[in-house]
């Protein structure tokens, strides 16, 4: 199966809105009731054997068992038949909140999430249509179960053979938005290595920097408009609680942070799909995006998102039939490209690569870049001997260092083979 998923505005009318915004806060308190549940059994599991609290106790009977999808699913239905609000929405859409709240918990155990927590109003911001009847989509109009028909700004045509299998009303600063999956009965192959090989190495004083020597500068999307921001979230703070004019200073807010999110992924897009027009492999660095965060640069990490760009450039890659992996991040700077040799730490002031080994001198994020390639090839089973054949663009062939890459192309081609015949690989001499 291969799945896309299309996005496309709303143009509801005043009724159909009333029931988008009815159907946010059942599906809210839905949610906020399924938590408090597994909440509870949790904390009256997690009591002291030998002594009551203070305060109180979540005394429930031991033969309770922990409350799934499947149980809440059959006291959801029971609550539908006395709830005549539950029963104006649509059960499968009720369903997936609980199945939202389901993968909450899997992410905390299998992922270190944190624990799921209660969503105040105005906190839901979408829904889900498990399934669509047949032909949901005529012209530019949607059908919507249990809604009706609803018209939407058809910018881009819809491919012919794909079946709706389901659709997401979302809602955002700028209306509603609906994302419909389409899905073929295809199987696609997986992209092999091929072409030439492309390095990546981000940063912050250069968003990225390629093994050909590409630099481009990061755009501060949040940081240009945060004057601005400032500007709006103090009207903001200066409205009186619960006010019609406090609610039209929040969605100004809402509204530019909406614009610098759109800026800053179609500028990605243009990106990546620059990267991927004479590249046939791009290797990038496998970050810890969370720990960079939290760290004393957190707010330039966010702006930058890197974690976004790594995922449209992922996407464009499948798109383009370019050849995408992630390699260890560990000690890129620290590493000469030419031969191997580890220069020791870099202040971030330093913007040069200057080896005392064998003279090479470039970029410091250029040179990042470069080791990043020779690890990429190194997992895809390809020799580094083709640095010294120029099969493709990798360190310039024009480096200040009179020293051949010769040997250090013989000891890694050693491991690069080992590499190709366990991962099946065979590697281009």
């Amino acid at each position: 199966m291969f799945n896309l998923t299309y996005e496309f505005k709303l143009k509801p009318t005043a009724v159909q809105t009333a029931i988008f915004e009815d159907w946010l806060e059942q599906c809210r308190r839905v949610y906020n009731y399924a938590l408090a549940e597994r909440k509870h059994w949790f904390q009256s599991r997690s009591c002291q054997v030998n002594a009551c609290s203070i305060r109180s106790e979540f005394i429930i009977p031991a033969e309770t068992k922990r409350p799934t999808y499947a149980s809440q699913c059959k006291n959801l239905t029971a609550a539908r038949a006395n709830i005549p609000a539950l029963g104006a929405v649509q059960v499968h859409v009720l369903q997936q909140t609980l199945r939202r709240l389901e993968k909450a918990f899997v992410s905390m155990w299998e992922q270190k999430h944190g624990f799921p927590r209660f969503k105040k109003i105005g906190g839901m911001r979408s829904f889900v249509f498990p399934e669509m009847g047949v032909n949901p989509v005529q012209g530019e109009r949607v059908k919507l179960p249990k809604i009706g028909w609803v018209k939407f700004h058809q910018s881009r045509p819809i491919p012919d053979g794909a079946t709706i299998k389901q659709a997401r009303i979302v809602k955002k600063a700028s209306g509603w938005y609906v994302m419909l999956t389409l899905q073929w009965d295809v199987s696609v192959p997986t992209v092999m290595p091929h072409g030439e090989a492309l390095g990546i190495d981000v940063g912050l004083t250069n968003f990225i920097a390629t093994s050909n020597g590409l630099l481009v500068k990061r755009q501060k999307f949040f940081v240009d408009a945060e004057r601005k921001l400032k500007l709006l979230q103090q009207r903001v703070s200066r409205k009186k609680l619960g006010s019609n004019n406090r609610k039209k200073a929040q969605k100004k807010v809402a509204k530019l942070h909406e614009y610098i999110a759109n800026c800053r992924k179609d500028w990605h897009w243009k990106l990546a799909h620059q990267l991927c027009e004479d590249a046939g492999m791009i290797f990038v660095e496998d970050l810890n995006l969370i720990g960079l965060s939290r760290a004393m640069l957190g707010k330039h990490c966010l702006d930058a998102s890197w974690g976004q760009f790594f995922t449209i450039l992922q996407q464009t890659c499948f798109k383009h039939g370019v050849c995408f992996q992630k390699v260890s991040a560990h000690k890129t700077s620290q590493i000469c490209p030419n031969c191997g040799v580890e220069t020791g730490k870099k202040e971030l002031s330093e913007r040069t690569h200057s080896c005392s080994s064998c003279g090479y001198t470039t970029d410091r994020d250029v040179a990042a870049a470069q080791v990043v390639l020779i690890r990429g090839l190194a997992a895809v089973g390809h020799t580094v001997k083709m640095l010294g054949e120029g099969k493709f663009v990798g360190i310039p062939v024009n480096q200040e260092s009179s020293y051949l890459i010769v040997e250090e192309c013989q000891h890694r081609s050693k491991s690069c083979l080992q590499t190709s015949d366990a991962r099946g690989y065979t590697p281009t001499r």
